[in-house]
């Protein structure tokens, strides 16, 4: 054992002191990542800033229904979420049906019904995410219109809008979510606001 320490020992004490002397070396001759800490020009700030609030004002232009939608779905999304978003191998879009919108309890053991587009509060949510994040293998590639459209067919689906409802830059924002008054509020109100009726 003393015999492995003492050849180990060293060997330790070289290995620390290889990067002090390499970064020594490569500050003394300039920085080591040059183009570190370059800064961004607008436009590339621009493309970064793909965030939709819940107002809805960074909404670009486009529409779609839920008819389009459909056929999108079918094309992109149904090998992932199922027939009409009602579960396949990745988590489960509707939890509503069409002029039956889930408006119960979101608190239980139920996580399936936490991941439908009736959990959110507010109606850009499901527009920001697929445009950020789907279709899965190619993530931010639907135009504006696809995403409306995939929208539409969604909230349609769970029973938020009718089948031939037309989401855009100006409707989407004023689409009443079944589930918004499910949140704690950012500042607390008091006296506290009544209770929703499915309280």
């Amino acid at each position: 054992m003393r015999s492995l320490l003492k050849i180990l020992a060293p060997a330790v004490v070289i290995a620390a002191a290889i990067p002090a002397v390499v970064l020594a070396q490569a500050q003394s001759q300039g920085r080591l990542f040059p183009n570190v800490g370059t800064p961004l020009t607008e436009k590339e700030i621009k493309s970064f800033d793909r965030i939709i609030g819940p107002e809805g004002k960074e909404l670009p232009v486009g529409h779609g229904n839920a008819k389009e939608g459909e056929v999108i779905y079918k094309a992109r999304c149904e090998v992932c979420h199922g027939v009409n978003g009602e579960g396949g191998i990745l988590r489960r879009l509707t939890i509503g049906k069409p002029g039956q919108p889930y408006k119960g309890n979101y608190y239980f053991k139920d996580q399936d019904k936490m991941n439908g587009v009736s959990y959110y509060p507010v109606p850009t949510i499901a527009w920001d995410y697929i445009n950020r994040a789907m279709p899965v293998p190619n993530p931010g590639t639907l135009k504006p219109n696809e995403v409306y459209a995939l929208v539409a067919f969604l909230y349609y689906r769970n029973g938020i809008i009718a089948e031939n409802d037309v989401m855009d830059q100006n409707t989407l924002p004023k689409v009443v979510m079944p589930n918004k008054d499910g949140f704690v509020p950012a500042k607390p109100v008091y006296p506290p606001e009544p209770k929703p009726s499915w309280w």
